[in-house]
C-alpha cells in the first residue's frame, strides 16, 4: 500500500471511498505551519516528500494534515475547541494515530520581527544608531525571552498537555527544528511578501548583516524547539538545521534548496524528508 496524505476535512469522504487507517504501517496526526502544509501557492510541503521516501522503505503511512500554512505554536496552543483537541481527543476503535509531527514557532519569530512597529518587536531599530559590529547585535535579546517565555513555551505546554491527558499519552512528538533560510527579496507568492527582508528594511539593518541576524534568529527558533522537547516523554527535535544549501544573497527565486525566502523548492523538501524518516526510525525501529 502506498502513502497517503490527506486534510483532515476529506477524512470522511476517504473512509466513504473504501479508506482502512488500519491497513497502514503508520498514522500520523501532522498539525503545524506551511512547512508541514503548503510551502507557497500551489507549491508543495514536507508531506509530499515524506510520504514517497516511507514509500521507498516500504514503510506505508498514512498522513492526516490539519496544518496551516501561517499558523503560529501561540494559536495552536490557545484553541481549546481546534481540529487538534478534536483529533486527539476521537477514539477510532480499531486504529489509533502512532504519533503527532508538529511544525511549529517559526512564524512566531517572523511575527515578532515582521508586524511590530520598527524597535518595538524582537528587532532593534537601527535609525539614527551606531551600526553593530554583527548582526546578532541587532536582535533583542530581551524581546525574544518574553516572546518564549511568555508565550511560546506556555502554549507548546498546553497543546502538550491535550495529548498527555487524551487516550494517546505519551505518543512520540516530532518537532521540526527547520534550517536557515536566506533573507532576501523571495516572496512565497508573486506580489506577496518578503518577511525577512521587509522586517530588516523596516529596521534599517543593513544588508551585510543580515545573514549573522537571520542566523542568531533561528539558533533562537533552534534553541526553543529544543527547550520543548527538554524534559518530556517521547517528544523528538527532528535535526534538519544544517540539511540544506543556502540561497545566496540578492536572489528573487527558488535558489540553493530554497523556493522562496523561507521555504525549501523541491529538492530542498527531499533533503529535509530524508532526515524525517531517520528520526521516525529511530523511534519506530
Amino acid at each position: 500500500m502506498s502513502s497517503l496524505v490527506i486534510y483532515g476535512n476529506e477524512f470522511s469522504g476517504q473512509i466513504d471511498n473504501g479508506l482502512a487507517p488500519e491497513s497502514f504501517k503508520y498514522r500520523f496526526l501532522v498539525e503545524g505551519d506551511s512547512w508541514m502544509d503548503r510551502s507557497a501557492m500551489f507549491h508543495t510541503s514536507l508531506l509530499q516528500s515524506l510520504a514517497p521516501e516511507m514509500d521507498a522503505n516500504h514503510e506505508s503511512a498514512l498522513f492526516i494534515n490539519i496544518a496551516m500554512f501561517g499558523d503560529t505554536m501561540r494559536r495552536m496552543g490557545q484553541s481549546s475547541n481546534s481540529d487538534f483537541v478534536q483529533w486527539i481527543n476521537t477514539s477510532f476503535g480499531n486504529w489509533k494515530f502512532d504519533g503527532l509531527l508538529l511544525s511549529a514557532g517559526g512564524n512566531d519569530f517572523i511575527d515578532a520581527a515582521r508586524d511590530p512597529a520598527a524597535g518595538k518587536g524582537i528587532l532593534k531599530n537601527l535609525a539614527g544608531q551606531p551600526v553593530p559590529a554583527q548582526g546578532r547585535d541587532c536582535l533583542d535579546a530581551a524581546a525574544v525571552a518574553t516572546l518564549v517565555t511568555q508565550w511560546l513555551n506556555p502554549n507548546f505546554t498546553a497543546l502538550y498537555q491535550v495529548v498527555q491527558s487524551s487516550g494517546l499519552k505519551n505518543m512520540p512528538i516530532f518537532l521540526n527544528s527547520y534550517d536557515t533560510p536566506t533573507a532576501r527579496d523571495a516572496p512565497v507568492f508573486k506580489g506577496g511578501r518578503s518577511w525577512l527582508c521587509e522586517s530588516y528594511t523596516k529596521n534599517q539593518i543593513p544588508p551585510a548583516l543580515w545573514p549573522d541576524l537571520t542566523d542568531a534568529i533561528f539558533k533562537a527558533v533552534i534553541a526553543t524547539v529544543d527547550g520543548w522537547a527538554a524534559g518530556r516523554n517521547n517528544v523528538h527535535v527532528v535535526p534538519t538545521t544544517g540539511t540544506l544549501i543556502a540561497a545566496r544573497p540578492g536572489t528573487t527565486e527558488s535558489n540553493g534548496d530554497w523556493l522562496n525566502e523561507i521555504h525549501p523548492n523541491q529538492a530542498g523538501w527531499k533533503k529535509i524528508a530524508r532526515v524525517w524518516r531517520t528520526s521516525i526510525k529511530q523511534v519506530f525501529p
